[in-house]
C-alpha cells in the first residue's frame, strides 16, 4: 500500500519549511511498503550545525500546525545527522558530508520517490533570485 495522501501532504508542508530555511537537496522517498514504522521519509542537507538546526526547528513548527506530533528527535545536540519522527513521515537533516557518506538514497533505491512541488526542488533557481534581488518578495 502506497503512501497515504495525509503523509503526503504532511511531507509537502515539512518540505517547504527546509526549503524556506534554504535547506538543499531535497528528496521524499515512499518507504511505506518497505517499513511497517512510517510511509515516508523526508530527506535533506544543510551545510553546517547552525543550518541544520534551523531547518529541523523550521520543520518541527511547520509540522506543528499541521497537526502532526513530533514522537522523537534524535541527533539534535551534535547535528550531523538529525531524525525527526512524525509517525507518517520520518525526516532526516543531514550536513553535506554526512549525506553523502550515508547515501540514503541509494540505500532505499528500491523504494518509490515521492514528487515534491517543483519549486522546492530547484535549488538553482532560489539562488538566482536572491542573487537578482528578487528572493522573498516573489513568494
Amino acid at each position: 500500500m502506497p503512501a497515504t495522501e495525509y503523509a503526503i501532504s504532511l511531507t509537502a508542508a515539512a518540505a517547504r519549511a527546509a526549503a524556506d530555511k534554504k535547506a538543499e537537496h531535497l528528496a521524499a522517498i515512499d518507504v511505506s511498503e518497505r517499513l511497517g514504522l512510517t510511509d515516508v521519509f523526508l530527506l535533506a542537507s544543510g551545510s553546517n550545525d547552525r543550518h541544520v538546526h534551523a531547518i529541523v526547528d523550521a520543520v518541527d513548527a511547520a509540522m506543528h500546525r499541521a497537526g502532526a506530533k513530533r514522537r522523537t528527535r534524535e541527533g539534535f545536540a551534535d547535528a550531523h545527522w538529525v531524525l525527526v519522527d512524525y509517525g507518517d513521515v520520518v525526516v532526516h537533516v543531514l550536513q553535506d558530508e554526512d549525506r553523502e557518506f550515508y547515501s540514503l538514497e541509494r540505500l532505499w533505491k528500491d523504494c518509490p520517490a515521492i514528487d515534491l512541488p517543483e519549486d522546492l526542488t530547484q535549488s538553482g533557481s532560489r539562488e538566482g533570485d536572491e542573487e537578482s534581488g528578487q528572493g522573498d518578495a516573489a513568494s
